[in-house]
């Protein structure tokens, strides 16, 4: 009977301290939204200014936000975070992803795809014609600058997602799962170019689905959580552009000096891509000075790190870190980083809410 009772403390022991282990003293709140689910973050590298973004799902309040003194404040005025329907060529009517670049400018992709063609399938009402455009903002006088429409992407397909911009080459690099491939856009002409299309660097593995939390990621209709290229990143030094599916477990990358060159056929470049290393499923990604990738690992609540040898490393674990999505790097040495729980909605739950609320932005110390 002792030695049962002794075996029985044993186990309970073990799996508080599993418990303890899967609350990390490393990760630190910054700031939470309640109902409101952040998707994009972004941090000024001069300024340390946070910007975090919401898709436009209720309860709605701002589709762009700055972090003031712990409080959200819509950026860069109340007026482009009025949901105007009629208006969207000066109003947000879903803002994806946010990029603060090495000039002090704010990138902003407002991206609402077509229902057929969005990650999150073709809900009913869904618009058969998507709506794009990346916004630059000028963050010493806080105004727009310039608006680019991506009027040579077909709207029905396209379903744009995180973007990069290269000052270097005056260029802005894209991740389209809905034509799965990378849209290079010329900064000065407007004009857009789709590579890799079709790739398997750029494509989700057939059948490949996610498993979190115990549970295939499949929505109301029995369709699996699908996404081709989604997830990119640029190194400071504008030299490699990381990029991979979410529906796949290979992280690649490419030279921005061959993906700037127009006259590489897409074959040209399917034989430049570097697979880079197996790091699991990942949702977003960002590169510090270093030349280190940090990338999401949503099945171990994790976030990952791949040196620019290309080993992988674990930066944080902990449970709190419900499908990591969108990363900001400041100059005071942590990665900023949002918790979007997609995997928790109701769409993907039987129409049971399983997010853990309040929705969070963390940050951890980088390595």
């Amino acid at each position: 009977m002792i030695k049962r009772l002794l075996i029985t403390a044993c186990i309970m022991a073990a799996i508080t301290l599993t418990h303890a282990q899967q609350h990390s003293a490393d990760l630190i709140e910054v700031i939470s939204f309640g109902k409101n689910q952040p998707i994009g973050v972004t941090v000024a590298p001069s300024s340390n200014r946070l910007f975090v973004s919401f898709p436009h799902r209720e309860p709605y309040v701002y589709g762009l936000t700055e972090i003031v003194n712990g409080e959200r404040v819509p950026f860069p005025n109340a007026e482009w975070n009025k949901f105007v329907t009629d208006k969207p060529e000066n109003h947000f009517v879903n803002v994806q992803d946010l990029y603060a670049d090495d000039q002090n400018y704010l990138w902003v992709l407002d991206s609402a795809p077509a229902g057929a063609s969005s990650v999150f399938g073709n809900d009913k009402g869904a618009p058969a014609q998507g709506q794009f455009k990346l916004i630059q903002i000028d963050l010493d006088a806080n105004k727009v600058k310039h608006i680019y429409t991506f009027d040579d992407l077909p709207k029905d397909k396209s379903a744009l997602n995180d973007m990069c911009i290269d000052n270097s080459k005056q260029l802005a690099y894209l991740s389209d799962p809905g034509l799965h491939a990378i849209v290079v856009l010329d900064l000065k002409s407007g004009k857009s170019r789709v590579v890799l299309q079709n790739d398997k660097s750029t494509s989700v593995v057939p059948g490949f689905k996610l498993h979190l939390d115990g549970k295939d990621v499949v929505d109301d209709n029995g369709k699996p959580f699908t996404s081709n290229v989604n997830g990119i990143a640029l190194t400071k030094d504008n030299k490699y552009f990381y990029f991979r599916a979410i529906n796949q477990t290979k992280l690649y990358r490419i030279l921005t000096t061959d993906l700037a060159n127009p006259s590489l056929t897409d074959a040209d470049l399917s034989s430049k891509v570097e697979m880079v290393a197996e790091t699991g499923v990942c949702h977003g990604m960002i590169a510090d000075v270093k030349g280190n990738i940090y990338l999401s690992d949503s099945p171990d609540h994790a976030i990952q790190y791949v040196t620019p040898d290309g080993k992988v490393h674990f930066l944080v674990k902990d449970e709190r870190l419900i499908w990591p999505d969108s990363f900001g790097i400041g100059n005071d040495g942590y990665l900023y980083f949002s918790c979007s729980q997609v995997n928790r909605l109701p769409k993907y739950n039987g129409g049971q809410d399983k997010v853990e609320y309040p929705f969070r932005v963390y940050k951890v110390k980088l390595p």
